[in-house]
């Protein structure tokens, strides 16, 4: 694997930051046009397209403030994750604390999940939220060695700026599968009607609409993943490697990791992104899954730092 500086990895993902936030009006107009199309004729869904533009992007305005300002405990939610303490869990915070001196960052927040499996995942979108929450299967399962290593990796996250690519891939991504529940719910309930009232061509038309959506989020997703690019694990990886001149403790730590990942109050996959590793049984990772794994296998990712010993 060709290894990527800091500097550079931090340009490619504001980069592909930059590109969803321009992707998400984009496609949310094209979505709206399609619909529209069914609904009116030519010139009629340009110009109800022409004049949903102010609503749409006012909409996306307000989506993402809700997400810049509450993503921190969306996620807490959708983890169970609470605040760890400081004044009984002073080793943690000592390895964290002594982590970022030596890169001369802020420290970030602590969250644990009350959770035995081992996980840890770092979030946040700038320095006011940056966090890393890890299990308590961690603490106490993990030597300090394998503990700072794995708290090295999430803070090359922060540093690169993986966790905002990350945020606000969920956000967009989750938008268009609200969007295709929407109109897969109102497929169900039968309460769509063309202006002729032609049933039988109406269901059709609303079908392939619906296909065009659910399509384009999916389509939207994938894009995003590879976007996003397997190789920031390894990144990662090395980068925590270099930080702590003990690459063997972090392959031991994800050899660790790899025996019990599944976080069971973790039930969405796009939030399971964030994780060093998909928390879900392996039993459950199919091929046609991995294919399309934000996450290489970690069977070659302990292989490759196991080759910096």
């Amino acid at each position: 694997m060709e290894f990527i500086g800091i500097q550079a990895q931090k340009r490619r993902n504001n980069f592909f930051s930059g590109l969803q936030l321009c992707l998400f009006p984009v496609m949310l107009i094209a979505v709206v046009w399609v619909i529209s199309l069914v609904l009116f004729n030519q010139n009629d869904s340009l110009f109800v397209t022409y004049f949903s533009v102010p609503i749409i992007l006012c909409f996306i305005f307000a989506w993402f403030v809700i997400a810049f300002f509450f993503h921190n405990q969306m996620i807490q939610f959708a983890t169970g994750a609470e605040p760890l303490e400081r004044s009984g869990n002073k080793r943690v915070y000592n390895l964290l604390e002594n982590l970022c001196i030596s890169q001369g960052m802020s420290m970030p927040k602590l969250y644990i999940i009350n959770d035995d499996s081992l996980n840890a995942f770092a979030s946040g979108i700038n320095k006011a939220n940056y966090s890393i929450t890890v299990s308590k299967g961690m603490l106490e399962k993990l030597s300090d060695e394998e503990l700072e290593g794995v708290m090295a990796h999430e803070l090359t996250h922060i540093m690169n700026n993986d966790v905002r690519l990350l945020i606000i891939s969920i956000v967009f991504v989750g938008f268009f599968s609200f969007i295709s529940e929407i109109v897969f719910r109102i497929i169900g309930n039968g309460s769509f009607r063309s202006r002729d009232d032609d049933r039988n061509s109406n269901t059709g038309v609303v079908l392939l609409v619906a296909v065009v959506v659910t399509s384009v989020a999916y389509f939207l997703s994938i894009l995003l993943k590879f976007g996003i690019s397997r190789n920031r694990e390894y990144i990662a990886d090395a980068s925590a490697a270099e930080m702590t001149k003990k690459p063997q403790a972090l392959a031991n730590a994800l050899r660790k990791v790899s025996q019990d990942p599944l976080i069971e109050a973790v039930q969405m996959r796009d939030v399971a992104q964030l994780f060093i590793e998909h928390p879900q049984p392996s039993s459950l990772r199919s091929s046609w899954d991995n294919l399309f794994s934000t996450h290489p296998p970690i069977e070659k990712r302990i292989e490759l730092l196991e080759q910096f010993v």
